[in-house]
Protein backbone atom coordinates (compact mmCIF):
# COMPACT_ATOMS: atom_id res chain seq x y z
CA UNK A 1 0.00 0.00 0.00
CA UNK A 2 1.12 3.54 -0.72
CA UNK A 3 1.54 5.94 2.19
CA UNK A 4 -0.48 9.00 1.11
CA UNK A 5 1.00 11.15 3.86
CA UNK A 6 4.49 10.40 2.55
CA UNK A 7 3.37 11.14 -1.01
CA UNK A 8 1.99 14.52 0.04
CA UNK A 9 5.13 15.32 2.01
CA UNK A 10 7.28 14.54 -1.03
CA UNK A 11 5.12 16.66 -3.34
CA UNK A 12 5.48 19.63 -0.99
CA UNK A 13 9.24 19.55 -1.55
CA UNK A 14 9.11 19.50 -5.35
CA UNK A 15 10.82 22.38 -7.15
CA UNK A 16 10.65 23.02 -10.91
CA UNK A 17 12.98 25.71 -12.23
CA UNK A 18 11.53 27.95 -14.94
CA UNK A 19 13.62 29.47 -17.75
CA UNK A 20 13.90 33.23 -18.18
CA UNK A 21 13.77 32.92 -21.97
CA UNK A 22 10.36 31.23 -21.90
CA UNK A 23 8.83 34.50 -20.68
CA UNK A 24 10.15 36.34 -23.74
CA UNK A 25 9.18 36.08 -27.39
CA UNK A 26 10.33 32.71 -28.67
CA UNK A 27 8.99 29.90 -30.77
CA UNK A 28 9.55 27.89 -33.90
CA UNK A 29 12.28 28.33 -36.49
CA UNK A 30 9.57 29.55 -38.86
CA UNK A 31 8.17 32.56 -37.03
CA UNK A 32 8.17 34.11 -33.58
CA UNK A 33 4.90 35.85 -32.73
CA UNK A 34 5.13 38.82 -30.38
CA UNK A 35 2.67 39.10 -27.51
CA UNK A 36 1.51 41.96 -25.33
CA UNK A 37 3.01 42.28 -21.87
CA UNK A 38 6.19 40.37 -22.70
CA UNK A 39 9.13 41.33 -20.44
CA UNK A 40 11.67 43.79 -21.73
CA UNK A 41 14.39 43.23 -19.14
CA UNK A 42 15.77 40.40 -17.00
CA UNK A 43 14.09 42.06 -14.03
CA UNK A 44 10.67 41.82 -15.68
CA UNK A 45 11.29 38.17 -16.61
CA UNK A 46 11.97 37.46 -12.95
CA UNK A 47 8.76 39.26 -11.98
CA UNK A 48 6.82 36.86 -14.19
CA UNK A 49 8.71 33.87 -12.82
CA UNK A 50 7.81 35.00 -9.32
CA UNK A 51 4.13 34.91 -10.30
CA UNK A 52 4.47 31.31 -11.44
CA UNK A 53 5.93 30.43 -8.04
CA UNK A 54 3.30 32.46 -6.22
CA UNK A 55 0.47 30.40 -7.73
CA UNK A 56 2.13 26.97 -7.94
CA UNK A 57 4.38 27.03 -4.88
CA UNK A 58 6.73 24.78 -6.86
CA UNK A 59 8.88 27.10 -9.00
CA UNK A 60 11.27 28.82 -6.56
CA UNK A 61 14.12 29.43 -9.01
CA UNK A 62 14.54 30.96 -12.46
CA UNK A 63 17.36 30.08 -14.85
CA UNK A 64 19.30 32.81 -16.64
CA UNK A 65 20.71 32.75 -20.17
CA UNK A 66 23.87 34.72 -20.89
CA UNK A 67 24.08 37.05 -22.81
CA UNK A 68 20.28 37.29 -23.12
CA UNK A 69 20.06 38.16 -19.41
CA UNK A 70 23.28 40.14 -19.11
CA UNK A 71 23.18 42.99 -16.59
CA UNK A 72 25.77 45.28 -15.03
CA UNK A 73 25.18 44.04 -11.48
CA UNK A 74 24.32 40.37 -11.01
CA UNK A 75 24.32 40.60 -7.24
CA UNK A 76 21.63 43.26 -7.52
CA UNK A 77 19.68 41.03 -9.91
CA UNK A 78 19.88 38.20 -7.37
CA UNK A 79 18.64 40.57 -4.66
CA UNK A 80 15.78 41.64 -6.94
CA UNK A 81 14.76 37.99 -7.33
CA UNK A 82 14.92 37.30 -3.60
CA UNK A 83 12.79 40.36 -2.96
CA UNK A 84 10.12 38.77 -5.14
CA UNK A 85 10.32 35.42 -3.36
CA UNK A 86 12.44 33.49 -5.86
CA UNK A 87 16.12 32.82 -6.47
CA UNK A 88 18.36 32.73 -9.51
CA UNK A 89 19.08 29.21 -10.69
CA UNK A 90 21.18 27.64 -13.42
CA UNK A 91 23.31 29.84 -15.65
CA UNK A 92 22.96 28.85 -19.30
CA UNK A 93 25.72 29.67 -21.76
CA UNK A 94 25.32 30.72 -25.40
CA UNK A 95 27.94 29.64 -27.93
CA UNK A 96 25.66 29.32 -30.94
CA UNK A 97 24.50 32.77 -32.07
CA UNK A 98 27.67 34.62 -33.06
CA UNK A 99 28.83 34.43 -36.67
CA UNK A 100 32.20 33.21 -35.38
CA UNK A 101 30.50 29.98 -34.35
CA UNK A 102 29.39 28.95 -37.83
CA UNK A 103 31.80 26.00 -37.76
CA UNK A 104 31.51 25.41 -34.02
CA UNK A 105 32.52 27.01 -30.76
CA UNK A 106 34.70 25.03 -28.36
CA UNK A 107 35.18 22.40 -31.10
CA UNK A 108 35.98 24.94 -33.84
CA UNK A 109 39.17 24.24 -35.83
CA UNK A 110 40.37 27.82 -35.19
CA UNK A 111 42.02 28.21 -31.77
CA UNK A 112 40.99 31.88 -31.60
CA UNK A 113 37.31 30.99 -31.88
CA UNK A 114 37.70 28.25 -29.29
CA UNK A 115 39.34 30.78 -26.95
CA UNK A 116 36.43 33.17 -27.38
CA UNK A 117 33.94 30.40 -26.57
CA UNK A 118 35.82 29.19 -23.49
CA UNK A 119 36.17 32.76 -22.23
CA UNK A 120 32.39 33.08 -22.45
CA UNK A 121 31.94 29.90 -20.41
CA UNK A 122 34.34 31.26 -17.80
CA UNK A 123 32.32 34.47 -17.76
CA UNK A 124 29.25 32.37 -16.96
CA UNK A 125 31.06 30.93 -13.93
CA UNK A 126 31.78 34.51 -12.85
CA UNK A 127 28.03 35.14 -13.08
CA UNK A 128 27.43 32.05 -10.93
CA UNK A 129 29.77 33.46 -8.31
CA UNK A 130 27.85 36.74 -8.24
CA UNK A 131 24.37 35.19 -8.17
CA UNK A 132 25.06 32.23 -5.90
CA UNK A 133 24.00 29.84 -8.64
CA UNK A 134 25.01 26.20 -8.34
CA UNK A 135 24.70 24.95 -11.92
CA UNK A 136 26.39 25.87 -15.18
CA UNK A 137 24.32 24.37 -17.98
CA UNK A 138 26.11 23.74 -21.24
CA UNK A 139 24.60 22.95 -24.63
CA UNK A 140 26.69 23.16 -27.78
CA UNK A 141 25.46 23.49 -31.35
CA UNK A 142 28.86 22.22 -32.50
CA UNK A 143 29.04 19.66 -35.27
CA UNK A 144 29.45 19.24 -39.02
CA UNK A 145 27.12 19.08 -42.00
CA UNK A 146 29.29 17.13 -44.46
CA UNK A 147 31.60 14.11 -44.37
CA UNK A 148 35.20 15.30 -44.33
CA UNK A 149 34.29 18.80 -43.15
CA UNK A 150 36.40 18.35 -40.02
CA UNK A 151 38.18 15.66 -38.05
CA UNK A 152 35.58 14.00 -35.81
CA UNK A 153 38.10 12.71 -33.26
CA UNK A 154 39.99 16.01 -33.14
CA UNK A 155 36.74 17.78 -32.33
CA UNK A 156 36.25 15.45 -29.36
CA UNK A 157 39.77 16.32 -28.19
CA UNK A 158 38.98 20.04 -28.41
CA UNK A 159 35.71 19.47 -26.54
CA UNK A 160 37.48 17.63 -23.74
CA UNK A 161 40.17 20.29 -23.45
CA UNK A 162 37.65 23.14 -23.20
CA UNK A 163 35.44 21.34 -20.70
CA UNK A 164 38.45 20.55 -18.52
CA UNK A 165 39.46 24.22 -18.36
CA UNK A 166 35.96 25.31 -17.35
CA UNK A 167 35.63 22.43 -14.88
CA UNK A 168 38.82 23.59 -13.18
CA UNK A 169 37.27 27.03 -12.67
CA UNK A 170 34.20 25.71 -10.81
CA UNK A 171 33.89 26.37 -7.10
CA UNK A 172 33.50 23.64 -4.52
CA UNK A 173 29.69 23.89 -4.50
CA UNK A 174 29.25 24.43 -8.24
CA UNK A 175 28.44 21.90 -10.95
CA UNK A 176 28.66 21.58 -14.72
CA UNK A 177 25.59 20.08 -16.41
CA UNK A 178 26.33 18.85 -19.94
CA UNK A 179 23.38 18.56 -22.31
CA UNK A 180 23.24 16.45 -25.46
CA UNK A 181 21.23 16.65 -28.68
CA UNK A 182 21.33 14.10 -31.45
CA UNK A 183 20.95 16.60 -34.30
CA UNK A 184 20.25 20.23 -35.16
CA UNK A 185 21.79 22.48 -36.20
CA UNK A 186 24.51 20.02 -37.27
CA UNK A 187 23.12 17.29 -39.51
CA UNK A 188 26.05 14.97 -40.31
CA UNK A 189 27.85 14.78 -36.97
CA UNK A 190 27.06 16.42 -33.66
CA UNK A 191 29.83 16.75 -31.10
CA UNK A 192 27.63 15.88 -28.08
CA UNK A 193 24.91 13.80 -29.78
CA UNK A 194 23.81 11.39 -27.05
CA UNK A 195 23.87 10.54 -23.36
CA UNK A 196 26.81 8.19 -23.80
CA UNK A 197 29.06 10.93 -25.18
CA UNK A 198 27.97 13.35 -22.45
CA UNK A 199 28.46 10.66 -19.81
CA UNK A 200 31.95 9.77 -21.06
CA UNK A 201 33.11 13.39 -20.87
CA UNK A 202 31.51 13.93 -17.45
CA UNK A 203 33.00 10.72 -16.08
CA UNK A 204 36.48 11.82 -17.12
CA UNK A 205 36.00 15.32 -15.70
CA UNK A 206 34.94 14.25 -12.22
CA UNK A 207 32.07 14.41 -9.71
CA UNK A 208 31.14 18.05 -10.40
CA UNK A 209 30.24 17.19 -14.03
CA UNK A 210 26.78 15.71 -14.57
CA UNK A 211 24.55 14.93 -17.54
CA UNK A 212 21.32 16.83 -18.15
CA UNK A 213 18.50 15.13 -20.06
CA UNK A 214 16.38 17.30 -22.34
CA UNK A 215 13.25 15.25 -22.98
CA UNK A 216 12.95 16.67 -26.51
CA UNK A 217 16.47 15.76 -27.60
CA UNK A 218 15.97 12.17 -28.67
CA UNK A 219 15.16 10.22 -31.80
CA UNK A 220 11.62 8.86 -32.14
CA UNK A 221 11.14 5.70 -30.11
CA UNK A 222 14.06 6.35 -27.75
CA UNK A 223 13.45 4.91 -24.30
CA UNK A 224 14.25 8.01 -22.25
CA UNK A 225 13.41 6.35 -18.95
CA UNK A 226 16.14 3.77 -19.63
CA UNK A 227 18.62 6.63 -20.02
CA UNK A 228 17.37 8.17 -16.77
CA UNK A 229 17.67 4.86 -14.92
CA UNK A 230 21.18 4.28 -16.25
CA UNK A 231 22.44 7.74 -15.34
CA UNK A 232 20.94 7.50 -11.86
CA UNK A 233 22.60 4.12 -11.42
CA UNK A 234 25.95 5.74 -12.23
CA UNK A 235 25.22 8.83 -10.10
CA UNK A 236 25.57 11.03 -13.19
CA UNK A 237 22.09 12.47 -13.67
CA UNK A 238 22.35 16.16 -12.88
CA UNK A 239 19.00 17.37 -14.11
CA UNK A 240 16.25 17.60 -16.70
CA UNK A 241 15.10 20.07 -19.28
CA UNK A 242 11.40 19.18 -19.45
CA UNK A 243 9.43 19.82 -22.61
CA UNK A 244 7.37 17.86 -25.14
CA UNK A 245 8.05 16.83 -28.70
CA UNK A 246 5.95 15.39 -31.47
CA UNK A 247 8.66 15.34 -34.15
CA UNK A 248 12.01 16.75 -33.01
CA UNK A 249 13.05 19.46 -30.56
CA UNK A 250 9.61 21.04 -30.49
CA UNK A 251 9.98 22.65 -27.02
CA UNK A 252 6.27 22.32 -26.29
CA UNK A 253 4.75 22.31 -22.80
CA UNK A 254 5.96 19.44 -20.61
CA UNK A 255 3.45 16.60 -20.56
CA UNK A 256 1.49 17.94 -23.51
CA UNK A 257 2.55 15.42 -26.16
CA UNK A 258 3.01 12.21 -24.14
CA UNK A 259 2.02 12.42 -20.47
CA UNK A 260 2.56 8.66 -20.11
CA UNK A 261 6.21 9.08 -21.07
CA UNK A 262 6.63 11.85 -18.50
CA UNK A 263 5.10 9.53 -15.88
CA UNK A 264 7.47 6.71 -16.84
CA UNK A 265 10.44 9.05 -16.57
CA UNK A 266 9.32 10.30 -13.18
CA UNK A 267 8.80 6.76 -11.95
CA UNK A 268 12.45 5.95 -12.74
CA UNK A 269 13.47 9.15 -10.95
CA UNK A 270 11.52 8.13 -7.85
CA UNK A 271 12.59 4.48 -8.01
CA UNK A 272 16.24 5.41 -8.56
CA UNK A 273 16.49 7.86 -5.68
CA UNK A 274 16.57 10.89 -7.95
CA UNK A 275 13.76 12.84 -6.29
CA UNK A 276 16.27 15.05 -4.46
CA UNK A 277 17.72 18.55 -4.92
CA UNK A 278 20.74 16.89 -6.59
CA UNK A 279 18.61 16.26 -9.67
CA UNK A 280 17.44 19.61 -11.01
CA UNK A 281 13.97 19.71 -12.55
CA UNK A 282 14.02 22.50 -15.12
CA UNK A 283 11.74 23.56 -17.95
CA UNK A 284 13.16 24.45 -21.37
CA UNK A 285 10.23 25.53 -23.49
CA UNK A 286 9.19 28.05 -26.12
CA UNK A 287 5.68 29.46 -26.01
CA UNK A 288 4.91 30.85 -29.43
CA UNK A 289 1.11 30.82 -29.82
CA UNK A 290 0.08 30.36 -26.18
CA UNK A 291 0.32 32.95 -23.41
CA UNK A 292 3.68 32.63 -21.66
CA UNK A 293 2.88 32.62 -17.94
CA UNK A 294 -0.20 30.35 -18.08
CA UNK A 295 1.75 27.92 -20.29
CA UNK A 296 4.54 27.74 -17.73
CA UNK A 297 2.07 27.32 -14.87
CA UNK A 298 0.43 24.48 -16.80
CA UNK A 299 3.82 22.88 -17.42
CA UNK A 300 4.72 22.98 -13.74
CA UNK A 301 1.35 21.43 -12.93
CA UNK A 302 1.90 18.69 -15.51
CA UNK A 303 5.25 17.80 -13.96
CA UNK A 304 3.59 17.75 -10.53
CA UNK A 305 0.85 15.42 -11.78
CA UNK A 306 3.34 13.01 -13.36
CA UNK A 307 5.36 13.04 -10.14
CA UNK A 308 2.31 12.38 -7.99
CA UNK A 309 1.37 9.39 -10.11
CA UNK A 310 4.94 8.08 -9.94
CA UNK A 311 4.89 8.38 -6.15
CA UNK A 312 1.61 6.43 -6.04
CA UNK A 313 3.06 3.33 -7.71
CA UNK A 314 2.70 0.37 -5.33
CA UNK A 315 6.34 -0.63 -5.45
CA UNK A 316 5.89 -3.71 -3.25
CA UNK A 317 3.16 -5.05 -5.52
CA UNK A 318 5.25 -4.20 -8.56
CA UNK A 319 8.31 -5.98 -7.18
CA UNK A 320 6.25 -9.06 -6.34
CA UNK A 321 4.78 -9.22 -9.84
CA UNK A 322 8.18 -8.73 -11.40
CA UNK A 323 9.76 -11.44 -9.22
CA UNK A 324 7.03 -13.92 -10.14
CA UNK A 325 7.26 -13.13 -13.82
CA UNK A 326 3.66 -11.94 -13.98
CA UNK A 327 3.95 -9.56 -16.90
CA UNK A 328 0.35 -8.39 -16.94
CA UNK A 329 0.17 -7.81 -13.20
CA UNK A 330 3.38 -5.78 -13.25
CA UNK A 331 2.11 -3.63 -16.07
CA UNK A 332 -1.22 -3.21 -14.31
CA UNK A 333 0.47 -1.80 -11.21
CA UNK A 334 2.02 0.97 -13.31
CA UNK A 335 -1.18 1.58 -15.25
CA UNK A 336 -3.24 1.81 -12.04
CA UNK A 337 -0.99 4.60 -10.82
CA UNK A 338 -0.99 6.38 -14.18
CA UNK A 339 -4.77 6.19 -14.46
CA UNK A 340 -5.27 7.72 -11.01
CA UNK A 341 -6.76 11.22 -11.04
CA UNK A 342 -4.24 13.02 -8.83
CA UNK A 343 -5.76 16.47 -9.18
CA UNK A 344 -7.72 16.22 -5.90
CA UNK A 345 -4.55 15.07 -4.12
CA UNK A 346 -2.57 18.02 -5.50
CA UNK A 347 -5.41 20.38 -4.58
CA UNK A 348 -5.09 19.12 -0.99
CA UNK A 349 -1.34 19.64 -1.05
CA UNK A 350 -1.76 23.21 -2.29
CA UNK A 351 -4.38 23.91 0.34
CA UNK A 352 -2.07 22.67 3.08
CA UNK A 353 0.62 24.98 1.71
CA UNK A 354 -1.76 27.95 1.83
CA UNK A 355 -2.09 28.10 -1.95
CA UNK A 356 -5.15 28.27 -4.17
CA UNK A 357 -6.19 24.76 -5.23
CA UNK A 358 -6.47 25.98 -8.84
CA UNK A 359 -3.24 27.77 -9.90
CA UNK A 360 -4.52 28.54 -13.40
CA UNK A 361 -7.73 30.06 -12.10
CA UNK A 362 -5.86 31.98 -9.42
CA UNK A 363 -3.55 33.48 -12.03
CA UNK A 364 -6.46 34.54 -14.24
CA UNK A 365 -8.19 36.16 -11.28
CA UNK A 366 -5.03 37.95 -10.14
CA UNK A 367 -5.15 40.55 -12.93
CA UNK A 368 -1.41 40.18 -13.56
CA UNK A 369 -1.85 39.65 -17.31
CA UNK A 370 -3.84 42.86 -17.62
CA UNK A 371 -1.38 44.74 -15.43
CA UNK A 372 1.71 43.85 -17.48
CA UNK A 373 -0.12 44.42 -20.77
CA UNK A 374 -0.86 47.99 -19.67
CA UNK A 375 2.53 48.64 -18.07
CA UNK A 376 4.98 47.07 -20.52
CA UNK A 377 4.47 49.42 -23.41
CA UNK A 378 7.45 50.72 -25.36
CA UNK A 379 11.00 49.52 -25.27
CA UNK A 380 12.38 46.32 -26.76
CA UNK A 381 10.63 43.11 -25.84
CA UNK A 382 12.88 40.28 -24.75
CA UNK A 383 13.26 37.38 -27.13
CA UNK A 384 15.82 35.21 -28.82
CA UNK A 385 18.94 37.26 -29.08
CA UNK A 386 17.75 39.95 -26.65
Amino acid sequence: MTDLAAVKAALKTQAVETPSWAYGNSGTRFKVFAQQGVPRTPQEKIEDAAKVHEFTGAAPTVALHIPWDRVDDYAALAAHAEGLGVRLGAINSNTFQDDDYKLGSICHPDAAVRRKAVDHLLECVDVMDATGSRDLKLWFADGTNYPGQDDIRARQDRLAEALAEVYGRLGDDQRMLLEYKFFEPAFYSTDVPDWGTAYAHCLKLGPKAQVVVDTGHHAPGTNIEFIVASLLREDKLGGFDFNSRFYADDDLMAGAADPFQLFRIMYEVVRGGGFTPEVAFMLDQCHNIEAKIPAIIRSVMNVQEATAKALLVDRDALAAAQASGDVLAANAVLMDAFDTDVRPLLAEVRGELGLDADPMGAYRRSGWAEKITAARVGGQQAGWGA
